[in-house]
């Protein structure tokens, strides 16, 4: 975790993969661990496929900023096809890091980086979604991946709080409780740092 008083983070997918979700889900169990937060998302086009960027806040002291985020500590990316044509490192700051969904490597990913050379971390989330969940749903493993690399949350009080948050929100489908937190466990165990 860097060691401002804020940690910024920039989330960038495509309509329909849930990068509004696990900002606000995010947002959510943050608060549930007493910090002060801020998520919400930018649209461009509203539709189906189209980029989105979502942002969140998160401090132990009040934050009076209310704008997007410019300069984030982490950059979470849900669909690796934006890297050819958004400039997601755009603003990152130095010690942060970029979270990517992909099959490949870190090293694999940095050429389409635009130069970033700071710390690339990468997780198939596709394929954990896939296999626990049985949908291509990244934006649980990418959840989980934020909080292990940001460090802004602990984890064991972050899957604590989540599952509480699973079980009043899906109460009529425990089989979806089970299968996200199982995604979640798994994502942060499988997430490489680069």
């Amino acid at each position: 975790m860097l060691t401002n008083d804020m940690v910024e983070i920039r989330w960038h997918g495509r309509g329909g993969q849930g990068a509004k979700m696990a900002c606000m889900l995010l947002a959510e169990v943050a608060g549930l661990e007493g910090k002060f937060v801020q998520g919400f998302p930018e649209y461009g086009p509203e539709r189906m496929g189209a980029p989105i960027t979502a942002y969140n806040r998160i401090s132990d002291k009040r934050c009076s900023i209310h704008s997007n985020i410019y300069y984030p500590d982490y950059v979470v990316v849900l669909d690796e096809t934006l890297l050819d044509s958004v400039d997601v490192c755009e603003g990152l700051k130095e010690g942060g890091a970029i979270i990517i969904n992909t099959p490949g490597s870190p090293g694999q990913v940095r050429a389409k980086l635009r130069g970033w050379a700071g710390k690339v971390c990468t997780i198939d989330g596709r394929r954990i979604s896939e296999e626990i969940l049985g949908r291509n749903f990244p934006n649980t493993p990418l959840l989980a991946a934020v909080v292990k690399i940001s460090g802004a949350l602990a984890v064991d009080r972050f899957l604590a709080d989540i599952e509480e948050s699973f079980k009043h929100k899906f109460a009529a489908k425990p089989q979806v409780i089970e299968g996200n937190m199982a995604t979640l466990k798994k994502s942060m165990e499988e997430v490489q740092v680069g």
